[in-house]
């Protein structure tokens, strides 16, 4: 199942170390088969406050995108970005493509007390 290592960027001020980053995270996830999803292109927010960028990676599974983190590559330029970017980061493990939703409000409708 796919997988995706999400950002929520705030308050991201010029800086070379920013620029660097840049320069080299792709390096850092392309052997763990990850590739931009979206990078810091415009959003609309259509509820709730949503300041900032949205980068998402996707990746072939969970296993992958958390070996990606891990690795001592990403690890070594992680800090050029949190030094000089507010945010949060999730990696969150996609649906099958034959999701479907209904399965789950079965699932929670079962838990329900009855009216």
């Amino acid at each position: 199942m796919p997988a995706y290592a999400i950002a929520h960027l705030q308050d991201a001020a010029p800086h070379p170390e920013i620029a660097e980053y840049m320069e080299r995270i792709t390096a850092t996830f392309e052997p763990y088969g990850g590739r931009f999803l979206v990078h810091a292109t415009p959003h609309e927010t259509k509820e709730g406050d949503w300041p900032g960028h949205v980068v998402v990676i996707g990746f072939p599974d969970i296993a992958q995108a958390r070996t990606w983190w891990d690795s001592p590559a990403y690890q070594q330029i992680a800090p050029l970005r949190a030094r000089h970017i507010k945010g949060d980061i999730i990696l969150v493990e996609g649906v099958p493509t034959d999701y479907d939703p209904t399965t789950t409000a079965k699932t929670l409708r079962a838990t329900l007390p009855a009216d």
